[in-house]
């Protein structure tokens, strides 16, 4: 399995190379999805990377798979999210989705044929997924009907199928969730404008719209009772997904400064010789390293109790760093880091967006406050001193 993991990875930096890296500006500049570079990441083997061999995967665990997007993000952040996004999608559709949709769907979706997307977020709800108002009424015929909006959906009317969370009844909570994959050509189905996004134009995202959408019973991907937690699952793998792509981010912005700095004549010498440079890039590639470690422990515990904690580490501490380091070394440029053929605004605004999808650094922080708040009950209580803080 190690040299199989080698392999992906190897088609992934090629993918990079010779794919994004050379577009990406390009495909900025249309403004459309670059379907023609998605089909050759699919030929290449990246677009079903934890769905089994047998419908055309990679067969890989979450740990392994989930450092293509490092690979990856050295080219865009925004491209290595979208496809992390679908190989999520992929990955529940193999693994959950009735043997209907896997006889339709699975192979078309590992070899990239078709893409897929996921809608959770709603206009109204951000990070409190339980407040939904798509609802499904299931029919005597057992299709289901589909009424709602979702918002912030990637790959907005590109994708194939779109993995969909919605409500069964009116009853507040959690329990009547399911998720359904409709097809794009489904009636009633319809999408809003594009949102501008700058420094991502090729990614469409917008809201989706459906109205009386109706949907056979062999596309239910998890039935009711199991929205929620099958969500807050490929949640957590999106999460981790996207701390390896701003490892990527962040290696893509230090080696920018790096060829720079080793180049640009100042003060008698080059810049990388001076120690300030040195020590603010020191800086950037000790947060690399920590943040690789960090977000590789997270998909190792993935499908484990520490899962969900170690994932909201690693969706708070990587996007935080790949920011600073952005910033850092467009500062090492000085003003040529401000001019576009150097990219290093395009990483800048990708880390931030990156901090916000999925799940905000502070919805991290929420996820540890309460894992700490847990562990302090575990704790003996220390005796405060007598008289200490009263008047």
């Amino acid at each position: 399995m190690t040299q199989h993991i080698d392999t992906i990875l190897d088609a992934a930096r090629a993918h990079c190379t010779e794919v994004i890296a050379p577009n990406v500006d390009a495909w900025n500049a249309k403004g459309v999805w670059p379907r023609a570079a998605s089909d050759k990441a699919g030929a290449a083997g990246l677009l079903g990377l934890y769905a089994p061999v047998e419908f055309g995967g990679q067969g890989l665990a979450l740990g392994e798979g989930i450092r293509v997007y490092e690979e990856l993000g050295r080219g865009d952040g925004a491209y290595a999210f979208a496809l992390s996004m679908h190989n999520i999608c992929t990955f529940a559709g193999c693994g959950y989705g009735t043997n209907a949709f896997k006889e339709t769907w699975a192979r078309d979706l590992t070899s990239g044929r078709k893409l897929a997307n996921f809608a959770l977020t709603e206009p109204q709800s951000g990070s409190d997924a339980t407040n939904m108002y798509s609802r499904a009424v299931i029919n005597d015929d057992g299709t289901w009907t589909i009424n709602g909006a979702k918002a912030w959906v990637s790959l907005a009317g590109e994708a194939d199928v779109y993995f969909t969370v919605v409500k069964t009844t009116d009853v507040p909570g959690h329990k009547d969730m399911a998720m359904i994959a409709i097809p794009a050509d489904t009636p009633g189905l319809s999408f809003g404008e594009l949102y501008d996004t700058p420094s991502y134009n090729f990614l469409p995202m917008s809201e989706m719209y459906m109205k009386d959408v109706v949907v056979s019973a062999d596309n239910i991907i998890l039935p009711v009772g199991q929205g929620l937690q099958g969500s807050l699952m490929a949640i957590d793998i999106a999460r981790v997904s996207i701390a390896s792509g701003c490892c990527g981010l962040m290696q893509s912005a230090l080696d920018t400064a790096l060829a720079y700095s080793a180049n640009r004549k100042m003060f008698g010498g080059k810049n990388l010789d001076l120690d300030g440079i040195q020590w603010m890039l020191g800086d950037v590639a000790t947060e690399l390293e920590a943040s690789r470690l960090l977000y590789r422990a997270a998909a190792n515990a993935l499908g484990t109790p520490e899962g969900p904690l170690m994932a909201a580490h690693a969706k708070r501490f990587v996007p935080d760093a790949a920011v600073k380091a952005a910033n850092t070394c467009t500062q090492v440029l000085g003003g040529m880091g401000l001019l576009q053929p150097y990219g290093l605004d395009r990483l800048s605004r990708l880390s931030q967006m990156l901090r916000i999808v999925d799940g905000t650094t502070e919805i991290s922080r929420v996820v540890i406050g309460r894992s700490l708040q847990k562990r302090a009950k575990e704790l003996a209580p220390l005796p405060i001193p007598k008289g200490f803080g009263e008047a």
